[in-house]
């Protein structure tokens, strides 16, 4: 049944076409990658726990506060870990917590040797430091790749947890064995975890890089020189079809109610060469990376 399955989703990833006058774009399924890749997952997590001691690799989450999102997006992420036979420490701390109380609980889990890996889930309460409590997390179980020390390594192309969306989109792409070399890749947003990130995965990958943002003069001129168009402004179809001409390939980092994304993906489909739908696309490969990264951290620590 497992090769059935491997065999269905290796048919999902074929190349793009034409059908007649227009474009049949090739769409990058991160449902279908993440799910394929699951597979390989478990596997090396039963390889693990058989070399320690029947100790399956363990993600920790934090969630601080409430917020509904928040949680639901953390419950997906221990869901994963089930699904490969990983474990999880959740750890819930109230919207009140301080930034000191924040940092020790980070403190006790960095200590914790079956603790492979540490998600902090963004945002958290107005009151705490994100940036310092980020960075307290130990750079070998930085699996979310937030952390200052870990983005320079990232940056310099030397070895470290990328963060998670934008390393989840580089593995698609290379999945769908998309060309960066020499392409022009525009990148609209500039947010540490995403969109700084990505422009860098993207120039350590031989792309020519534009980074746009809120202050970018002159914005749809800019994408529409982009081969590669990454959405991640954060903002419910900001980028307009319009400005994204023929054949380029669109990923679109966003998500917002109702289903639609940072870009205006609609007129895009008999026009684009490849694209991320919403949801379905960048989501899936997101928490994928983020498991895949702690599976690495534990076969590290064997």
């Amino acid at each position: 049944m497992l090769l059935v399955i491997l065999r269905y989703l290796d048919q999902q990833l074929e190349p793009a076409s034409f059908k007649g006058n227009k474009m049949s774009a090739l769409i990058l399924d991160g449902k279908a990658l993440s799910a394929k890749s699951e597979a390989d997952l478990a596997a090396r997590v039963a390889v693990i726990k058989e070399k320690n001691n029947g100790q399956a690799p363990i993600l920790a989450t934090i969630l601080v506060g409430a917020d509904p999102a928040s949680a639901t997006y953390v419950k997906m992420k221990q869901n994963a870990c089930k699904r490969i036979g990983m474990e999880s420490i959740a750890v819930e701390m109230p919207s009140h917590t301080s930034t000191r109380e924040l940092l020790t609980k980070i403190d006790e889990l960095n200590t914790n040797p079956n603790c492979h890996g540490i998600l902090l889930q963004h945002p958290v309460p107005s009151q705490i430091d994100e940036r310092a409590c980020f960075d307290q997390i130990d750079i070998a179980k930085d699996v979310d790749g937030v952390t200052c020390h870990g983005f320079g390594r990232m940056a310099m192309d030397e070895d470290a947890y990328g963060s998670a969306t934008p390393q989840g989109i580089m593995r698609t792409l290379q999945a769908y064995e998309i060309d960066l070399a020499g392409k022009h890749a525009v990148v609209v947003g500039r947010s540490p975890i995403l969109g700084k990130p990505m422009a860098l995965m993207l120039l350590n990958a031989n792309a020519t890089v534009t980074i746009c943002h809120s202050k970018t003069q002159n914005l749809p001129e800019l994408i529409k020189q982009a081969d590669i168009i990454v959405g991640a402004v954060g903002r419910p179809e900001f980028i307009q079809a319009a400005w994204i001409k023929d054949g380029a390939v669109v990923v679109d980092a966003g998500y917002h109610p109702g289903g639609v994304g940072d870009i205006q993906m609609g007129p895009l489909i008999d026009r684009a060469a490849a694209y991320t739908p919403v949801p379905g696309g960048v989501g899936p490969m997101t928490i994928n990376t983020l498991i895949q990264q702690t599976v690495i951290a534990a076969e590290k620590a064997l």
